[in-house]
């Protein structure tokens, strides 16, 4: 039985990089053909955050212009499509991880850092790209897949830049992996 185990433990190699790109694209092309526009994450956490808000201080969010649109014609936002895709992400690649048995439990650090504090610079982190994406008004995978795929030139100045920034980052962020 522990030579079972042993097999299904074993982690799989990663999927071919060309292959899953083509696979992206054509999840992309289908999201487009289907539901009119393309992929992106950031509006279902926005969806998700004015539910609770709403819930919370419905006047507040029925006396703001922008919060009270989410909720035009009677319709819950946490019906928008966008809410499905994420958690069809999540499950997608639970999923996967299990299949490749890479599921495991764990802080992922360099060895200058605590686990401690490695959350807490991840939570600071996640809490800025969120106020980023909503000061942009779309996160990175929608700038980059939707809007790279509609060749957008502000998408491709945005993604160059956020490529650069992190080449340019890393060398310095390098010394906390070593």
């Amino acid at each position: 039985m522990s030579e079972q185990n042993e097999k299904l433990n074993k982690e799989k190699p990663y999927w071919n990089p060309y292959l899953s790109g083509i696979g992206l694209g054509i999840v992309l092309l289908l999201a487009f053909v289907i539901m009119g526009r393309g992929l992106g994450a950031s509006g279902a956490f926005s969806s998700l955050v004015v539910s609770v808000e709403n819930a919370v201080a419905p006047s507040h969010v029925q006396s703001n212009e922008h919060l009270k649109g989410y909720f035009e014609g009677g319709v819950n936002p946490m019906k928008d499509w966008l809410v499905f895709e994420v958690i069809g992400v999540l499950a997608g690649g639970f999923i996967s991880g299990m299949l490749a048995g890479r599921v495991k439990k764990g802080i992922y650090r360099g060895p200058q850092i605590t686990d401690k504090m490695r959350i807490v610079y991840a939570v600071i982190g996640g809490v800025m790209m969120g106020f980023g994406a909503k000061l942009a008004r779309g996160c990175t995978s929608g700038q980059a897949l939707s809007g790279g795929a509609l060749l957008n030139l502000g998408s491709w100045a945005f993604m160059l830049s956020v490529f650069a920034g992190a080449y340019a980052l890393a060398y310095f962020m390098r010394r906390q992996w070593t």
